[in-house]
Protein backbone atom coordinates (compact mmCIF):
# COMPACT_ATOMS: atom_id res chain seq x y z
CA UNK A 1 0.00 0.00 0.00
CA UNK A 2 1.34 3.43 -0.59
CA UNK A 3 2.40 5.89 2.13
CA UNK A 4 -0.72 7.46 3.57
CA UNK A 5 1.13 10.01 5.43
CA UNK A 6 3.93 11.73 3.68
CA UNK A 7 5.78 14.80 4.43
CA UNK A 8 7.37 16.68 1.52
CA UNK A 9 10.66 18.05 2.79
CA UNK A 10 12.43 21.39 0.19
CA UNK A 11 16.03 21.39 1.25
CA UNK A 12 17.76 24.70 0.37
CA UNK A 13 20.65 27.38 1.35
CA UNK A 14 21.99 30.01 -0.40
CA UNK A 15 25.36 28.80 -0.79
CA UNK A 16 25.13 27.06 -3.93
CA UNK A 17 28.93 26.63 -5.34
CA UNK A 18 27.38 27.62 -9.47
CA UNK A 19 24.79 30.36 -8.47
CA UNK A 20 25.18 31.25 -5.61
CA UNK A 21 21.85 32.23 -3.34
CA UNK A 22 19.91 30.37 -5.99
CA UNK A 23 16.77 30.13 -3.73
CA UNK A 24 15.73 33.81 -3.61
CA UNK A 25 16.67 34.14 -7.63
CA UNK A 26 13.79 35.95 -9.08
CA UNK A 27 11.43 34.16 -11.38
CA UNK A 28 8.56 35.91 -12.51
CA UNK A 29 8.29 38.53 -9.52
CA UNK A 30 8.51 35.54 -6.57
CA UNK A 31 12.07 33.82 -5.09
CA UNK A 32 12.71 30.30 -7.10
CA UNK A 33 12.19 28.61 -3.95
CA UNK A 34 8.72 29.67 -3.41
CA UNK A 35 7.53 28.31 -6.70
CA UNK A 36 9.27 25.14 -5.84
CA UNK A 37 6.95 25.20 -2.59
CA UNK A 38 3.84 26.45 -4.73
CA UNK A 39 4.08 23.25 -6.57
CA UNK A 40 4.50 20.31 -4.01
CA UNK A 41 1.66 21.93 -2.02
CA UNK A 42 -0.25 21.40 -5.56
CA UNK A 43 1.16 18.03 -5.81
CA UNK A 44 -1.43 18.08 -2.24
CA UNK A 45 0.18 14.41 -0.87
CA UNK A 46 1.05 16.14 2.38
CA UNK A 47 2.50 18.96 4.26
CA UNK A 48 5.29 21.00 2.98
CA UNK A 49 8.07 22.26 5.00
CA UNK A 50 11.28 24.12 3.27
CA UNK A 51 14.54 22.71 5.48
CA UNK A 52 16.32 26.38 5.37
CA UNK A 53 19.76 26.73 5.55
CA UNK A 54 19.56 30.29 6.38
CA UNK A 55 17.18 32.67 7.41
CA UNK A 56 16.27 34.46 4.36
CA UNK A 57 15.28 31.59 2.89
CA UNK A 58 12.48 30.66 6.09
CA UNK A 59 11.24 34.35 5.72
CA UNK A 60 10.66 34.14 1.73
CA UNK A 61 8.68 31.13 2.25
CA UNK A 62 7.22 32.77 5.67
CA UNK A 63 6.26 35.69 3.55
CA UNK A 64 4.19 33.52 0.78
CA UNK A 65 2.24 31.46 3.49
CA UNK A 66 4.35 28.76 3.66
CA UNK A 67 6.14 26.76 6.69
CA UNK A 68 10.03 26.70 7.19
CA UNK A 69 11.93 25.49 9.91
CA UNK A 70 15.62 27.15 10.01
CA UNK A 71 18.18 23.84 10.01
CA UNK A 72 21.91 24.23 10.81
CA UNK A 73 23.94 25.95 8.37
CA UNK A 74 26.89 23.01 8.28
CA UNK A 75 24.96 20.46 7.09
CA UNK A 76 26.84 18.23 4.24
CA UNK A 77 23.92 17.13 2.09
CA UNK A 78 20.09 18.18 1.49
CA UNK A 79 19.17 14.57 2.86
CA UNK A 80 20.97 15.50 6.83
CA UNK A 81 19.29 18.82 6.10
CA UNK A 82 16.02 16.52 5.28
CA UNK A 83 16.52 14.49 8.41
CA UNK A 84 16.70 17.49 10.90
CA UNK A 85 13.64 19.28 9.40
CA UNK A 86 11.78 15.48 9.11
CA UNK A 87 12.68 14.42 13.34
CA UNK A 88 12.04 17.98 14.56
CA UNK A 89 8.10 17.54 12.66
CA UNK A 90 7.95 14.16 14.86
CA UNK A 91 9.82 11.52 13.07
CA UNK A 92 8.43 8.45 12.22
CA UNK A 93 5.86 8.54 14.63
CA UNK A 94 4.21 10.90 12.31
CA UNK A 95 4.87 10.34 8.95
CA UNK A 96 5.31 7.20 7.05
CA UNK A 97 7.44 8.24 3.82
CA UNK A 98 9.56 11.94 3.41
CA UNK A 99 9.85 13.19 -0.14
CA UNK A 100 12.92 15.21 -0.65
CA UNK A 101 12.34 17.64 -3.40
CA UNK A 102 15.14 19.74 -4.88
CA UNK A 103 14.83 24.16 -4.57
CA UNK A 104 15.65 24.38 -7.77
CA UNK A 105 13.46 22.88 -10.13
CA UNK A 106 10.74 25.63 -9.92
CA UNK A 107 8.55 24.17 -13.16
CA UNK A 108 8.39 20.46 -11.72
CA UNK A 109 5.14 18.96 -12.42
CA UNK A 110 2.91 18.39 -9.41
CA UNK A 111 2.52 15.02 -11.33
CA UNK A 112 6.03 14.24 -10.96
CA UNK A 113 5.79 14.53 -6.66
CA UNK A 114 3.21 12.41 -6.59
CA UNK A 115 4.86 9.41 -8.84
CA UNK A 116 7.79 9.37 -6.26
CA UNK A 117 5.81 8.08 -3.64
CA UNK A 118 4.38 5.04 -6.10
CA UNK A 119 7.01 2.35 -5.95
CA UNK A 120 6.75 2.70 -2.24
CA UNK A 121 3.30 0.39 -2.38
CA UNK A 122 6.21 -2.45 -2.80
CA UNK A 123 6.81 -2.87 1.21
CA UNK A 124 10.75 -4.32 0.25
CA UNK A 125 11.36 -0.91 -0.92
CA UNK A 126 13.66 1.53 0.92
CA UNK A 127 13.81 4.34 -1.61
CA UNK A 128 12.23 5.65 -4.56
CA UNK A 129 13.25 7.92 -7.43
CA UNK A 130 12.12 8.96 -10.49
CA UNK A 131 13.55 8.40 -13.68
CA UNK A 132 12.57 9.44 -17.47
CA UNK A 133 13.72 7.80 -20.70
CA UNK A 134 16.03 9.51 -23.41
CA UNK A 135 17.37 9.04 -26.48
CA UNK A 136 19.48 12.67 -26.69
CA UNK A 137 23.11 11.61 -27.50
CA UNK A 138 23.91 15.02 -26.12
CA UNK A 139 22.29 14.18 -22.57
CA UNK A 140 24.32 10.41 -23.12
CA UNK A 141 27.27 11.93 -23.08
CA UNK A 142 27.28 14.58 -20.43
CA UNK A 143 28.37 13.60 -16.73
CA UNK A 144 26.09 16.00 -15.83
CA UNK A 145 23.05 14.13 -16.39
CA UNK A 146 23.23 11.05 -14.22
CA UNK A 147 22.07 7.90 -15.97
CA UNK A 148 20.07 4.89 -14.00
CA UNK A 149 20.50 1.40 -14.78
CA UNK A 150 17.04 0.03 -13.74
CA UNK A 151 15.89 -3.09 -14.54
CA UNK A 152 11.91 -2.76 -15.32
CA UNK A 153 9.24 -5.44 -16.90
CA UNK A 154 8.16 -5.18 -20.02
CA UNK A 155 5.01 -3.07 -20.02
CA UNK A 156 5.93 -1.94 -16.27
CA UNK A 157 6.46 1.77 -15.36
CA UNK A 158 8.86 1.16 -12.34
CA UNK A 159 11.70 -1.22 -11.58
CA UNK A 160 14.89 -1.73 -9.25
CA UNK A 161 17.78 0.27 -9.70
CA UNK A 162 20.91 -1.62 -9.97
CA UNK A 163 23.43 1.76 -10.58
CA UNK A 164 23.63 5.24 -11.06
CA UNK A 165 26.06 7.00 -13.19
CA UNK A 166 27.96 9.47 -14.85
CA UNK A 167 28.76 7.48 -17.84
CA UNK A 168 27.06 6.45 -20.84
CA UNK A 169 25.06 3.12 -19.62
CA UNK A 170 23.94 0.85 -20.55
CA UNK A 171 25.88 -0.01 -23.41
CA UNK A 172 24.00 -1.40 -26.29
CA UNK A 173 21.27 0.26 -28.31
CA UNK A 174 18.13 1.26 -26.63
CA UNK A 175 17.43 4.35 -24.68
CA UNK A 176 18.84 5.90 -21.89
CA UNK A 177 17.27 6.23 -18.14
CA UNK A 178 17.44 9.90 -17.14
CA UNK A 179 17.90 10.13 -13.01
CA UNK A 180 15.51 12.76 -11.44
CA UNK A 181 17.10 13.99 -8.33
CA UNK A 182 13.55 13.44 -6.19
CA UNK A 183 13.57 10.83 -3.72
CA UNK A 184 10.77 9.13 -0.99
CA UNK A 185 12.26 7.30 1.60
CA UNK A 186 10.78 4.90 4.35
CA UNK A 187 11.49 6.66 7.83
CA UNK A 188 13.56 3.70 8.92
CA UNK A 189 15.54 3.96 5.15
CA UNK A 190 16.04 7.31 6.04
CA UNK A 191 17.84 7.36 9.48
CA UNK A 192 19.79 4.43 8.32
CA UNK A 193 20.83 6.89 4.88
CA UNK A 194 21.82 9.82 6.97
CA UNK A 195 24.11 7.00 9.52
CA UNK A 196 26.00 5.81 6.81
CA UNK A 197 29.81 6.79 6.03
CA UNK A 198 30.34 8.30 2.47
CA UNK A 199 30.99 5.02 0.10
CA UNK A 200 33.75 4.78 -2.04
CA UNK A 201 31.42 4.72 -5.58
CA UNK A 202 30.53 7.78 -3.62
CA UNK A 203 32.73 9.41 -3.40
CA UNK A 204 33.89 8.43 -7.33
CA UNK A 205 31.10 9.53 -8.65
CA UNK A 206 29.72 12.48 -6.56
CA UNK A 207 26.49 10.57 -6.33
CA UNK A 208 24.94 10.12 -3.27
CA UNK A 209 22.23 7.64 -3.97
CA UNK A 210 25.19 5.12 -4.27
CA UNK A 211 26.10 5.14 -0.68
CA UNK A 212 22.07 3.30 -0.12
CA UNK A 213 23.13 0.75 -2.91
CA UNK A 214 26.81 0.08 -1.51
CA UNK A 215 24.69 -0.40 1.99
CA UNK A 216 22.37 -3.04 0.42
CA UNK A 217 19.48 -0.73 0.77
CA UNK A 218 16.41 -1.31 -2.08
CA UNK A 219 16.10 1.96 -4.22
CA UNK A 220 13.25 1.42 -6.72
CA UNK A 221 12.72 4.02 -9.84
CA UNK A 222 9.00 5.35 -11.23
CA UNK A 223 9.12 6.04 -15.19
CA UNK A 224 7.70 9.56 -15.67
CA UNK A 225 7.51 11.31 -18.99
CA UNK A 226 9.13 14.38 -18.75
CA UNK A 227 12.56 15.82 -16.80
CA UNK A 228 11.39 18.47 -14.60
CA UNK A 229 14.03 21.65 -15.83
CA UNK A 230 16.66 22.61 -13.03
CA UNK A 231 18.53 25.57 -12.06
CA UNK A 232 22.14 24.95 -11.49
CA UNK A 233 23.78 28.27 -13.76
CA UNK A 234 23.44 31.76 -14.69
CA UNK A 235 21.89 30.14 -18.12
CA UNK A 236 19.42 27.81 -16.23
CA UNK A 237 18.27 30.82 -14.37
CA UNK A 238 17.20 32.51 -17.56
CA UNK A 239 15.94 29.63 -19.77
CA UNK A 240 13.80 29.24 -16.28
CA UNK A 241 12.63 32.56 -16.39
CA UNK A 242 11.48 32.05 -20.39
CA UNK A 243 9.79 29.06 -19.47
CA UNK A 244 7.80 30.23 -16.70
CA UNK A 245 7.03 33.63 -18.62
CA UNK A 246 5.59 31.41 -21.59
CA UNK A 247 3.57 28.99 -19.56
CA UNK A 248 1.55 31.91 -18.50
CA UNK A 249 0.89 33.49 -21.74
CA UNK A 250 0.29 29.92 -22.94
CA UNK A 251 -3.66 29.35 -23.85
CA UNK A 252 -5.76 27.40 -21.46
CA UNK A 253 -8.21 24.95 -22.04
Amino acid sequence: MRPQRPLVVIPARMAAQRLPGKPLADIGGEPMIVHVWRRATAADVGPVVVAAGDREIAEAIEKAGGRALLTRPDHNTGSDRVYEAFSALGGGSAFDAIINLQGDLPLIDPDAIRAVLGPLAEPAVDIATLVALTDDATEAADPNVVKAIVSVAPGARSGRALYFTRATAPSGPGPLLHHIGIYAYRPAALARFVALPQSPLERRERLEQLRALEAGMRIDAALVDTVPFGVDTPADLDKARRLFAASRTAPRG
